[in-house]
């Protein structure tokens, strides 16, 4: 048998086989689960196995759990099918690298190489598809910040509590903010099932790690605990996150000014010159060909 046909069916075999023992192992949980609770114990049961179950297959990469829980993506269903991405997207890739190996009329001298270079680019082309989503979302959190700071301050004025005003967002908000609606829900969620609407904001902001909503979230718990001066404090934040606004916007600006510098000097020099001195030269050369 063909070396790389062989590496390739090895490679397949053994992508195969975690998978299955992924699988089995996941199944096995679910029935012991499903055995030792009934109604809604067992169903609490079984989204804890659900957890386990994802939480083992990012083991070995805890970044990219952290990651995904800051994408929003914190179900085990969706943690399993990136991970599922993960795994197979280097395995594809590599059998279409072995097939076009396979039809070439001189085999490479290396083909191992190329076979790596596939199985590494599959494996890493996720996790920076999944960094660059973060990033994206990260932003639009700390854009609605902006929006959310006015519509808490005229829930306050109508005399609503942290967690009344944050209930409002997360049902009515959801066009406004769509981003921060999603948050909202799992806080509110994890508080109606007992926990404390303090500690998880300031979990959820630990999480996102983003400055405005990490600024946002320590004013309403310091309302929740000690009350007052809603206003003043929401009103010096959103001061303070218009001017970061602006100071990005200016950084912005003058880069692209020195962007579009070098293109002007790159397209626009070029046709300036043919424009001015284009004449001048034409005239020379049929001067010097008069004289000759």
């Amino acid at each position: 048998m063909n070396p790389l046909w062989l590496s390739a069916l090895l490679l397949l075999l053994a992508g195969g086989l975690l998978l299955v023992l992924g699988v089995r192992a996941h199944l096995a949980e679910r029935q012991m689960m499903a055995r030792l609770g009934a109604h809604r114990g067992g169903s609490a049961l079984g989204h804890m196995g659900e957890r386990k179950w994802a939480a083992r297959l990012g083991k070995s990469d805890p970044e990219t759990l952290v990651l995904l829980a800051r994408l929003g993506w914190r179900s085990s269903r969706r943690r399993a099918l990136f991970f599922a991405i993960q795994l197979g997207l280097p395995v594809g890739l590599t059998l279409l690298t072995l097939m076009l190996q396979s039809r070439l009329d001189e085999p490479p001298a290396m083909p191992w190489l190329a076979l790596f270079i596939a199985f590494a680019i599959g494996y890493l082309i996720p996790k920076r598809v999944l960094a660059a989503q973060v990033r994206q979302r990260q932003e639009r959190l700390a854009q609605e910040v902006s929006l959310m700071i006015p519509m808490l301050r005229m829930l306050f004025e109508v005399g609503m509590t942290v967690e009344q005003a944050l209930r409002v967002l997360a049902q009515e908000g959801a066009e406004i903010l769509p981003e921060m609606a999603v948050e909202l829900r799992q806080v509110l969620g994890r508080v109606d099932a007992g926990l404390e609407l303090g500690q998880e904001l300031r979990q959820v902001a630990f999480l996102m790690q983003v400055d405005d909503m990490t600024d946002c979230f320590a004013i309403l718990e310091q309302l929740i605990y000690q009350g007052g001066g809603a206003m003043a404090s929401l009103l010096s934040l959103k001061e303070l996150l218009d001017d970061r606004r602006m100071t990005t916007l200016q950084e912005r600006v003058s880069k692209m000014s020195a962007k579009m510098s070098v293109v002007m000097m790159l397209f626009l020099f070029p046709a300036l010159l043919i424009v001015l001195a284009g004449p001048g030269f034409v005239a020379i050369i049929q001067a010097l060909g008069d004289m000759g």
